[in-house]
């Protein structure tokens, strides 16, 4: 089993960036299968990008392409998502979460850990 706790939301501007961090304990983040994902009100969680354990393969949705990155410090047992360049529509929660069965999942239901979420906020 594995804890996951994010951290590094918070409020900018379009443009700016900010890194979020997801802190693991009670197991090695190198034995999931990694992934971000976000809620707006209203809307349902959708995948940002996954990454598997060794971080070799990378997925991420069309919208962040070449804005966000998706990374891993395995010393540290944590993973992060780069965000730069952010716009408005990137306003959400923003969870991680981990999953032990193959594949990068890109399906909220296929992931088993999940941490509480961190707020962004992009203002125009």
């Amino acid at each position: 089993q594995v804890q996951l706790v994010e951290s590094g939301g918070g409020l900018v501007q379009a443009g700016a960036s900010l890194r979020l961090s997801c802190a693991a304990s009670g197991r090695a983040i190198s034995s999931y299968r990694m992934g971000w994902f976000r809620q707006a009100p209203g809307k349902e969680r959708e995948i940002v990008a996954a990454r598997t354990g060794s971080g070799v393969n990378t997925y991420y949705v069309d919208s962040v392409k070449g804005r966000f990155t998706i990374s891993g410090d395995n010393a540290k047992n944590t993973v992060y998502l780069q965000m730069n360049s952010l716009k408005p529509e990137d306003t959400a929660v923003y969870y991680c979460a981990a999953k032990l069965s193959s594949g990068l999942g890109t399906l909220p239901q296929t992931y088993d850990y999940w941490g509480q979420g961190t707020q962004v906020t992009v203002s125009s």
